[in-house]
């Protein structure tokens, strides 16, 4: 059993976690999609239903909420290749350590 054994269990387990929280947020962006065009198909069967300047309201919403969804998806994707870089330096110290 090496010294870096427990570190680099403690590394998987953190990237393990960080990949779970990823995938559960990405089934939720899938969602909130799904439900957002559905929303689009529904307004466009119903066109005047609702007044230009509410569709135009909506549209800088959701982008706004894009962006700051695409800027935690890219902290989240660093962090994940962060966590990917220190566990395969932890199993680069192992392997070296070994020998």
């Amino acid at each position: 059993m090496s010294d870096n054994e427990p570190a680099e269990q403690r590394a998987f387990a953190e990237l393990d976690s960080l990949v779970r929280n990823l995938a559960a947020e990405l089934a939720n962006f899938r969602r909130r999609a799904l439900v957002a065009e559905a929303r689009i198909k529904e307004i466009e069967e119903h066109e005047g239903g609702l007044h230009s300047v509410d569709l135009a309201a909506r549209v800088t919403e959701l982008e706004r909420e894009k962006e700051r969804l695409q800027t935690r998806l890219d902290a989240a994707t660093k962090r994940a290749k962060q966590m990917l870089d220190r566990v395969k330096f932890l199993r680069q110290q192992a392997r070296g350590s070994e020998r």
